[in-house]
């Protein structure tokens, strides 16, 4: 076991970059249900860092072109064909109420709603920006307490 973690909420935080960052916070904030903790931009709407929280989880986000050096490390989705190197998963409870969110807000279901076996429901959906985001029941966390 890691010594490493602080005393904190999540220690592991993914982050993302996006063309339109500044828009794809408002929509993960409105399809996948996401809340905004923090987002610094300059006047011209370029995201420096944002921290968008999700129960005890939470993402960091960036615009592609924000000048740090962290932009000159990351590819998007359509400039290596559509792929990811990463994908994040969101633990939920009403994963009906989620697919129906993202549905609406325009989200590409690229593994439809059903049911793991073992696993409970998940989905999995393509962002506007085409990070790709899976969604389920399964908390692995519970599944270590059995």
């Amino acid at each position: 076991m890691t010594t490493l973690a602080k005393n904190c909420k999540s220690t592991v935080i993914p982050g993302l970059r996006y063309r339109n960052a500044m828009e794809m916070i408002a929509w993960l904030c409105r399809a996948l249900g996401f809340e905004k903790q923090a987002v610094y931009a300059g006047p011209d709407g370029v995201v420096m860092h944002a921290q968008l929280t999700f129960g005890n989880g939470m993402i960091m986000i960036g615009s592609v072109n924000s000048g740090t050096p962290a932009s000159k490390l990351m590819k998007q989705p359509d400039e290596i064909g559509g792929a990811e190197t990463q994908a994040a998963y969101l633990v939920v409870t009403d994963v009906d109420a989620i697919y129906a969110s993202a549905r609406n807000a325009g989200a590409m279901m690229v593994i439809d709603l059903e049911e793991k076996e073992h696993v409970g429901r998940a989905f999995s959906c393509a962002d506007p920006e085409g990070h790709i985001w899976h969604i389920g029941t399964f908390d692995p966390w519970e599944s270590q307490q059995a």
